[in-house]
């Protein structure tokens, strides 16, 4: 798989925006996609312009077959690397019923 480019090179933890998370997936576009993502969309803090230093990023994907572990945790530890950050990787599959319109209507589809 393919090896990420960071956002940042300083070990200043930075304030992320959902625009700078786009920037950053659309570099690693041709990364992303070799786990075989269909879609990847930036959800909750980030997504809402109301993060802090310790905000994790939360993103929805969707594969374009059946998820398995592999690659499912393959890219959560590639999207941790490039961000250096904890990420919480969520699939549409498993999205919560009581949480599906909130995720749903804040969502930005980054890749």
């Amino acid at each position: 798989m393919g090896t990420a480019q960071s956002l940042s090179n300083t070990s200043e933890k930075k304030i992320l925006t959902h625009k700078a998370v786009a920037a950053s997936i659309q570099e690693n576009l041709q990364s992303i996609q070799s786990f075989d993502v269909k879609s990847l969309e930036l959800f909750g803090s980030v997504a809402r312009n109301e993060a802090t230093e310790s905000s994790d990023l939360d993103f929805l994907v969707d594969f374009n077959s059946p998820a398995t572990f592999d690659r499912y945790m393959d890219l959560k530890f590639f999207l941790e690397n490039l961000f250096k950050c904890p990420i919480d990787l969520v699939t549409k599959r498993s999205l919560k019923p009581a949480l599906q319109a909130t995720v749903l209507k804040e969502a930005i589809r980054v890749a």
